[in-house]
């Protein structure tokens, strides 16, 4: 009996114990946010996928040749300009396409280190800086070609009445988008003038060719030994610093040392 009766005191102690960690144990640790910036993790980095888009994404930019449905390839230049060139073989159409977000890329001129970007006007560009106006949403169109729409520029189409729940009307608003495109002459096209149907509108991503890999190649040995040759001016330059400071101060031990031998 008394056997009996230790075994139910235990076996209760155990239920009690189990309640008492239970809430403990279901708590996930969080790690803490810095202060006055809201808890993501989705770490967003720079659009050139040097610690660039969503870690989820992963940033490896697709280097590519987008060449529209009216022949011509899609080009960034120095100089801030956009248009379509018909060489297959042009180092300003070479691009390098990194998502950052969900549908969502950034295209830049790989030669020209510019991104390709659409203004309020629906002109196309070539910004400097990634801004918000070189967000585009990248979409398959049905006939296997891609589409690129401004993702923050569009027109907005006037109300249309609905026909809702129960028979009432109800009035909905939707947004035209406003599409990269390249005309029949290499020009490009306003975006308020563009349909995602237009041969204009419509991109096939080209994969490299031999002779764009050897410009690629020889573009990289080019910035390679240009940052080789700023580093090695940069340490001359270092140096003389170093050996102007050093003669400084053997110059002011030199007059302390007179001065105190005189006094």
């Amino acid at each position: 009996m008394v056997i009996i009766l230790l075994l139910l005191f235990l076996s209760s102690l155990d239920l009690s114990l189990q309640e008492s960690l239970a809430p403990r144990l279901s708590r996930t640790p969080r790690a803490p946010c810095a202060r006055g910036q809201a808890c993501d993790p989705r770490q967003r980095r720079d659009a050139g996928g040097r610690g660039g888009v969503y870690e989820h994404l992963g940033g490896a930019p697709r280097r590519r040749k987008l060449y529209c449905a009216t022949k011509y390839h899609l080009q960034i230049h120095p100089n801030g300009k956009i248009d379509g060139s018909l060489e297959e073989n042009n180092p300003y159409s070479i691009l390098e396409i990194t998502a950052v977000d969900v549908g969502v890329v950034a295209i830049k001129g790989l030669f020209s280190g510019r991104y390709l970007a659409m203004n309020e006007k629906g002109r196309l560009y070539a910004s400097e800086v990634f801004n918000q106006e070189c967000e585009f949403l990248e979409r398959i169109h049905e006939l296997g070609y891609n589409t690129y729409a401004s993702r923050h520029h569009a027109t907005t189409q006037p109300p249309s009445a609905v026909l809702g729940t129960g028979g009432s009307k109800r009035r909905a608003s939707s947004k035209r988008q406003w599409y990269v495109s390249i005309n029949g002459k290499g020009r490009p096209r306003r975006g308020f003038k563009t349909r995602s149907t237009d041969k204009a509108s419509l991109f096939l991503p080209r994969v490299l060719g031999n002779k764009d890999h050897e410009m690629v190649r020889k573009l990289r040995e080019s910035q390679r030994h240009q940052t080789g040759a700023h580093r090695t001016r940069v340490g001359r330059a270092e140096q003389r610093r170093r050996r102007h400071r050093g003669s400084k101060n053997r110059r002011a031990d030199i007059s302390h040392s007179i001065d105190s031998d005189g006094d």
